[in-house]
């Protein structure tokens, strides 16, 4: 891998990384419109904890430590980090660009089933594991530092 790369780290707090990746793999896999070539969806790579206990950090020695996968050629890592005090949030999200109303749907409904019913608003989900998504018709105008974002947001009393 090229140095110019970036890579996503997902820290789990349990032993979610590997379903985490197989369910996203699967997701982006079977969505309508998908590429008959480029990039697909796939798991490269799982290192496991070493069988000692003394080397797992309290892990089950064995079970899947990390994880390389990418969706659609954006690399990701999940990381079976154990439960540090956080995890994911808002703050960070990842947009899918979709092409028409089918993949909208498919996306959104893959990947909000399971997941925290209160975060599902205008676009953005959080799935089951807790990581926020962005679905986005690709025909929907790009509205920032714009004319029509400027005058969609304007106070109507002021103008």
């Amino acid at each position: 891998m090229s140095l110019n790369k970036l890579s996503t780290c997902l820290w789990f707090n349990n032993k979610d990384a590997m379903d985490a990746a197989e369910h996203y793999t699967s997701i982006f896999n079977s969505a309508p419109g998908q590429p008959a070539s480029g990039p697909k969806s796939s798991i490269h790579h799982t290192q496991r904890f070493p069988e000692d206990p003394a080397l797992c950090h309290g892990a089950e020695p064995g079970s899947v430590m990390v994880v390389d996968f990418d969706l659609r050629g954006q690399r990701f890592v999940g990381l079976n980090g154990g439960d540090q005090g956080w995890g994911f949030n808002a703050a960070v999200s990842f947009q899918i660009f979709c092409e028409d109303q089918d993949e909208v749907d498919h996306f959104w409904e893959k990947l909000s089933e399971g997941g925290d019913v209160s975060k599902q608003e205008c676009g953005w989900l959080a799935d089951k594991f807790g990581v926020t998504w962005q679905v986005i018709p690709r025909s929907e105008p790009v509205l920032v530092n714009t004319d029509v974002f400027r005058r969609k947001t304007r106070d109507p009393e002021k103008t």
